[in-house]
């Protein structure tokens, strides 16, 4: 298959993208700073970019999804919108652009989060974001088959614990290369409004 991976150089991204490339699949690459092609998808006009470069494609991987980290008594409305836009309108529009552009079965899988399910303190944004893009997922999949729809939905990475482990006190940590096996379940499988929860 010829996948579209968005977020390809961040931590996730690398790893999915070895994962589907060692499995035999053609990966084109999109990042801000780095990839095959650079641009920003929260900008619906950059989305149109990506897929008119891509040409004709079976699906659609994203990694990628800015969220900002503040209490919610310094939250300020730009901040959720920021969150917004960054993890929620830029997904759904790799998916309402991707529509007409990919294979008549072709696929899109998303990335959401523990914070949807399992809030931790300042993740209210994350949490926002992730819960909206589960419900878009779980909606957008009676609307658009045969095509398919999924999301992956990680804890805090095993490799990430240095960094972040403190953010999520007693919550099992997940190896990247357990959530790049789901993006394979996705992308190769035959279910659609999933969420993989990992």
């Amino acid at each position: 298959m010829k996948i579209l991976l968005i977020g390809a150089t961040g931590t996730l991204g690398t790893a999915v993208g070895k994962t589907l490339s060692v499995r035999g699949h053609e990966v084109l690459t999109v990042g801000r700073s780095g990839g095959d092609l650079r641009h920003d998808i929260a900008d619906p006009a950059q989305v149109a970019e990506v897929y008119a470069h891509a040409g004709q494609i079976d699906a659609v991987v994203s990694t990628a999804g800015d969220v900002p980290f503040k209490p919610v008594t310094g939250m300020l409305p730009e901040d959720y919108l920021s969150a917004f836009h960054g993890k929620v309108l830029s997904q759904i529009e790799l998916v309402r652009q991707g529509v007409p552009r990919i294979a008549e079965r072709g696929s899109f899988t998303l990335i959401t989060g523990i914070l949807a399910h399992e809030p931790i303190p300042t993740g209210s944004a994350a949490a926002m974001a992730n819960g909206a893009v589960e419900a878009f997922v779980r909606a957008a999949a009676i609307e658009i088959a045969p095509q398919r729809i999924n999301a992956v939905s990680p804890t805090v990475f095993t490799e990430s614990l240095e960094d972040y482990g403190d953010y999520f006190p007693g919550v099992p940590p997940v190896g990247l290369a357990e959530v790049a096996q789901a993006y394979v379940r996705s992308v190769e499988g035959a279910q659609t409004g999933q969420i993989y929860a990992l």
